[in-house]
């Protein structure tokens, strides 16, 4: 390998394979790891039976306006800052470095309890369907790792190969979706098309926070465009397009889907129908008008739903441990890509040995795939998110305060300040709630030792900069420089060559 300094490694292997994704691609990315099946089966029938509140069609529109607000300053600072470690980076340059190794700390949880708890919930739902289907009586936990191996051989091919994959598993999906959708709107309980659940007053009753942060669970992924900003052919246009039409058709579809299972149950029934069919509810509905063959596609559409949010998740993740070892905040060796594929190699693997010890854990101790694994990591994990998207908002302000850019007060202020107060309230709604979204009681630990696991994520992740910024200032300097840091220079990134690069000396785009 050869050398740019000692002990470095040369520009290409700290930098990931560029032009090979366009809007389509990216939108297959951030899309899939929404897993819009997932969401429709799990996650909305979920909801309504965990908080028996009807008004989640509502929900899921109100969490995107938010979102979309949230975009407004999120795209306009991805204009100038391009970096696979989005929120990290944005973080560390709105708010100062050790801010930014902060949200990494968080970043690196919040996604990987997402990414691993997709395990425990194909183990569980593939199971009987393996057996009905093929006579086949497994283990969750073996099953899930004929899924950990489809990933981790994945997770260091080509970025663009995945893109495809996800994209005919994503189109099949909403496909299915849509025909399902229609088919409860075209046969609504009672002969009547009801718009009961779609009004206001629905929305705004107690338990509303653990509403919103099961809602904002199906939008987790949609901030992932900035992620794959590097690998793209444009990203000053390909990251906002991205990131608002995901926002959009996430937003339509799950509250269509929301609203139309409201409409072939009845109102008043949707809740007591959830709680009895819990993630089969959309496919009993289906299957009473379109048969079985159709409820078949769909439920193996539904574990293809879930291997395509595990690899969008597991490439997201890589991507940020890419970020950090390449500014060294972690071993230089995750810094580093495969001269064959381009992608994060490191990684890719070294996310793949967590999922597998925990699925090694969970199996041994016999713990609930579903409720303890699925369920609890990943609802914690969209918590974590929220908590970062917060973050993120305040960061795009203190960005443009120090650097216009050329961008509207609305881009650097405005629609950013006005995202930094929905989401805030959103944060400590969701916290008074969380026992209510977890599924246990007010008197337990867990409503506070599980959000609590953030904030403690994030006070590391400060000290451990502080410990750089003493021990190793040269990297420290580094920090939010992104594929400048290889060179030692600082401003926005070497993929955005318009914009004016500065050397590292005297740089005050970072604290």
């Amino acid at each position: 390998m050869s050398k740019t300094g000692r002990n470095r490694p040369d520009r290409v292997s700290q930098a990931l394979a560029s032009s090979r994704l366009g809007v389509p691609a990216v939108v297959f990315f951030v899309m899939s790891a929404a897993a819009p099946l997932t969401v429709v089966g799990g996650v909305i029938t979920t909801g309504y039976a965990v908080t028996g509140i009807t008004g989640l069609p509502l929900a899921f529109l109100a969490v995107a306006a938010v979102l979309i607000l949230f975009s407004v300053g999120y795209v306009a600072m991805a204009r100038h800052v391009s970096n696979a470690g989005a929120f990290y980076t944005y973080v560390t340059r709105g708010l100062g470095r050790p801010a930014g190794i902060g949200a990494a700390w968080v970043a690196l949880l919040a996604y990987n309890m997402m990414q691993v708890g997709l395990y425990g919930g194909f183990g569980f739902i593939a199971k009987p369907l393996l057996d009905e289907w093929f006579g086949l009586d497994l283990a969750w936990w073996a099953i899930a790792l004929v899924s950990w191996a489809l990933v981790a051989i994945l997770g260091v091919m080509r970025v663009d190969i995945n893109g495809k994959i996800l994209a005919v598993l994503l189109v099949a999906e909403i496909a299915v979706i849509v025909v399902y959708d229609a088919s409860s709107l075209l046969n609504p309980s009672g002969g009547t098309v009801s718009y009961e659940t779609l009004k206001p007053g629905n929305l705004f009753v107690s338990g509303l926070g653990a509403l919103l942060v099961i809602a904002v669970t199906g939008f987790v992924g949609f901030e992932g465009a900035a992620v794959f900003a590097e690998e793209t052919k444009n990203p000053r246009r390909t990251v906002p397009i991205a990131t608002y039409v995901s926002v959009g058709i996430i937003a339509g579809l799950y509250a269509l889907s929301a609203w139309a299972m409201t409409v072939a149950t009845g109102p008043q029934n949707i809740v007591d129908t959830a709680r009895k069919d819990g993630p089969e509810t959309i496919f009993v509905l289906a299957g009473a008008h379109l048969g079985t063959t159709a409820v078949h596609i769909g439920h193996a559409l539904l574990l293809t739903s879930l291997v395509a949010a595990m690899i969008s998740f597991h490439n997201t993740i890589a991507r940020y441990a890419f970020a950090l070892g390449r500014e060294r905040v972690l071993p230089a060796a995750f810094g580093r890509t495969s001269r064959r594929s381009g992608a994060p190699k490191v990684g890719s693997l070294a996310q793949s040995a967590l999922g597998l010890l925990v699925i090694v854990v969970y199996a041994a101790a016999g713990l609930d795939p579903l409720t303890q694994l699925f369920f609890w990591a990943g609802t914690s994990g969209a918590f974590g998110v929220l908590l970062l998207i917060t973050a993120t908002s305040v960061a795009v302000i203190g960005f443009f305060n120090r650097e216009p850019n050329g961008e509207s007060a609305w881009r650097r202020q405005i629609a950013p300040g006005l995202a930094v107060l929905a989401l805030t309230a959103m944060v400590v709604i969701s916290v008074s709630n969380f026992s209510g979204l977890l599924g246990v009681e007010p008197t337990s630990s867990l409503r506070w030792i599980i959000p609590a696991l953030f904030p403690l994520a994030a006070a590391i992740g400060i000290g451990w900069a502080l410990v750089l910024k003493a021990t190793r200032p040269d990297v420290y300097r580094s920090i939010g420089l992104g594929a400048n840091s290889s060179i030692g220079r600082t401003g926005p990134s070497v993929l955005a060559p318009e914009a004016p690069v500065q050397p590292r000396v005297g740089a005050e785009g970072v604290r």
